[in-house]
């Protein structure tokens, strides 16, 4: 195993082995899985030579210290990496069993099947209506009546139709933070995605919206696929079922979340989770 040096709350130094063959849940039926995933942003790795199965219809958390790789991850599955001109990507990452990197692939449609939402709330310089609508006239034909159809749906799946129904063509930055993020949602279910990836989510918003977000979790993983990224391991003990744990760009764990919180397998995971680093 490989060691590293880390540092305890208290300022002491304590050693953590870092494990060659991961732990990992066997998961049968995966949305999103990676063989031998790499990432380097020129010569520095980021992610390195990690394998995971992402189930289902269900909420899978990443957690791990600042650095380790989450956000990395999370941007591959949608190639928003490829934005990145020094980001070089090796190893295998399948949606639904088909190679997002492969030659006939168009990121455009794949991020219309991946949506991403971002730690901060980014609503466009736009009325809440035209934000729902954005994706949707970019990638259907459809009549205004249709499309207001989708906005009302796309802002009641989000929980925030009531709280904007007369507000459609106000400007959208002039919702709170929490409505932003839950319009940004809308925004992202109105093209009905088959996967939302979230990144830090709740990190810029208060109890009361952040407790809006993860309700509005559990609804949506009836009908997709989430991959939350998080610093704050109680939100991942209470909106996801199965949890990974990312150290320095590798897997060290992945499992059920309760058996993961309760029972670690890795020393590592243990020495995280209850603050002795990170």
């Amino acid at each position: 195993m490989a060691r590293a040096p880390e540092t305890s709350e208290e300022g002491a130094s304590i050693s953590v082995e870092i494990p060659q063959a991961p732990h990992a849940l066997e998961i049968e039926d995966a949305t999103i899985e990676s063989r031998g995933l790499s990432i380097h942003y020129g010569k520095k790795p980021a992610i390195r030579d990690v394998s995971l199965r992402i189930p289902r219809r269900q909420t899978t958390a990443i957690i791990g210290p600042s650095g380790c790789g989450k956000s990395t991850y999370l941007r591959a599955i949608n190639r928003m990496n490829d934005t990145i001109p020094s980001c070089r990507t090796t190893g295998l990452l399948l949606m639904d069993g088909e190679d997002v990197h492969g030659p006939n692939v168009d990121p455009v449609l794949l991020r219309r099947k991946v949506g991403l939402i971002f730690q901060k709330p980014n609503p466009f310089p736009k009325s809440v209506r035209e934000n729902v609508a954005f994706g949707v006239k970019l990638h259907y034909r459809v009549s205004e009546a249709e499309l207001d159809e989708v906005v009302r749906a796309a802002l009641e799946q989000a929980n925030l139709w009531d709280e904007v129904k007369d507000r459609l063509n106000e400007p959208a930055l002039s919702l709170s933070g929490g409505q932003q993020q839950r319009l940004c949602i809308a925004r992202a279910l109105a093209v009905e995605p088959d996967v939302l990836l979230m990144d830090e989510p709740c990190s810029a918003l208060d109890p009361i919206a952040t407790a809006k977000i993860e309700d509005l979790m559990f609804e949506l993983k009836k009908d997709m696929t989430i991959v939350i990224v998080t610093h704050n391991m109680q939100q991942a003990a209470r909106v996801a079922d199965c949890t990974a744990f990312l150290y320095l760009g590798k897997l060290v764990e992945f499992s059920g979340t309760r058996d993961l919180f309760e029972r670690p397998q890795e020393k590592l995971t243990e020495h995280y989770i209850t603050g002795r680093f990170g």
